[in-house]
């Protein structure tokens, strides 16, 4: 008997068919597009655990909650239980963040409506 992880696969991997070098894909209405957003979305949600549901919140309220002059340089990347990863461009990023992260934590877990993010460990990375 299939795992449920494995029939999910397959019901995500039945749309797509190889022609070619090339996948085509099946959808209903071929003139619409779905900002990738909104497609990676649908597919962590029925492929990943309940953990990467809150990451996907947190990407979701990032850009506000921290503001337009760290969200270019900051991403949130993974999350272990209620440890936030967040990626940053550079040392001096990394270094700026650690004196704000008291107040990033409140203001995420205000736009995310609960104590989700307890803290959060910084490092460079890419994003």
């Amino acid at each position: 008997m299939a795992s449920t992880g494995e029939r999910t696969m397959k019901t995500i991997f039945s749309k797509f068919t190889l022609v070619g070098s090339r996948v085509n894909v099946h959808r209903k209405n071929r003139n619409h597009f779905a900002p990738i957003g909104e497609v990676i979305e649908k597919v962590l949600r029925q492929c990943r655990p309940q953990q990467d549901q809150a990451l996907l919140q947190v990407w979701q309220v990032w850009d506000q909650a921290v503001g337009a002059a760290i969200a270019p340089n900051a991403r949130p990347v993974a999350f272990n239980g209620n440890v936030l990863l967040v990626h940053v461009t550079s040392p001096t990023w990394l270094h700026h963040l650690r004196f704000l992260e008291r107040e990033m934590i409140t203001k995420l877990n205000a736009a995310l409506g609960g104590d989700k993010v307890k803290a959060i460990k910084l490092k460079v990375g890419e994003f």
